[in-house]
């Protein structure tokens, strides 16, 4: 018990300094904090740190691979019925069913036949976890995503042909490029498609995002240390 208190602690003070900065970017943007929802990213860190940041009152978490959502989440979300679990991490077709069923916003939404294979597990389940669309600002081979030219389609195809629940899109801008350039366009493929939800920004550059309309922002570095070897 004693032994996780400095960690308890250390992680409620980087929530706040975290928070506070959101809402100084909201309140410089003249935007209300209370539109940006916090996505604290637990990738590779144990369950005793997303346990920390639950006693500090966050409620809306991130994870990329569902595997390792499913050793540290069931219990949690058991315990804490507010708790919300995005999946932000690629996902492959042949995880989609516990995705599903354990995820509440799946954030990689990138190509038709995951759609597909999504919708039919939603229909199967009686579950609907909300959709973002990935899109592959950057044009980045080595990335998923949609690519842009691409995205008006997709989105069509995945919200109006098949039924999911689409609200909103995701991206990673490259490393080396000014990431304001990614957000504009993914705040203008928002728009057009008239999508709610930005999910933008990550520890480096999240006041950046919320300057650009994001909704959510991805924080893992900056409220659980970097991360563990895997």
């Amino acid at each position: 018990m004693h032994a996780e208190a400095p960690l308890a602690k250390t992680i409620a003070a980087n929530l706040a300094e975290v928070r506070a900065r959101i809402a100084a970017a909201a309140h410089a943007a003249g935007r209300d904090p209370a539109g940006i929802a916090l996505v604290a990213v637990g990738k590779t860190h144990g369950a005793a740190y997303i346990e920390a940041a639950l006693g500090a009152g966050q409620r809306v978490f991130g994870e990329s691979r569902v595997q390792e959502a499913q050793g540290k989440f069931p219990p949690l979300k058991s315990a804490h019925g507010d708790l919300v679990l995005h999946l932000i991490g690629s996902l492959q077709t042949n995880k989609a069913h516990e995705a599903v069923a354990l995820f509440d916003v799946i954030e990689t939404l990138d190509r038709p036949k995951l759609a597909r294979i999504l919708a039919k597990e939603m229909d199967k389940a009686g579950r609907r976890p909300e959709c973002f669309v990935q899109v592959n600002t950057g044009e980045e081979p080595q990335k998923a995503g949609v690519l842009p030219l691409e995205a008006d389609e997709f989105i069509a195809f995945a919200r109006d042909d098949l039924g999911l629940p689409v609200t909103g899109l995701m991206c990673i801008p490259p490393l080396d490029e000014e990431p304001a350039l990614h957000f504009t366009l993914l705040a203008a493929m928002a728009e057009r498609n008239k999508l709610a939800h930005l999910s933008m920004g990550m520890s480096a550059d999240f006041e950046a995002a919320i300057r650009f309309g994001a909704t959510h922002v991805r924080v893992g570095t900056a409220i659980f240390g970097a991360r563990e070897p895997r």
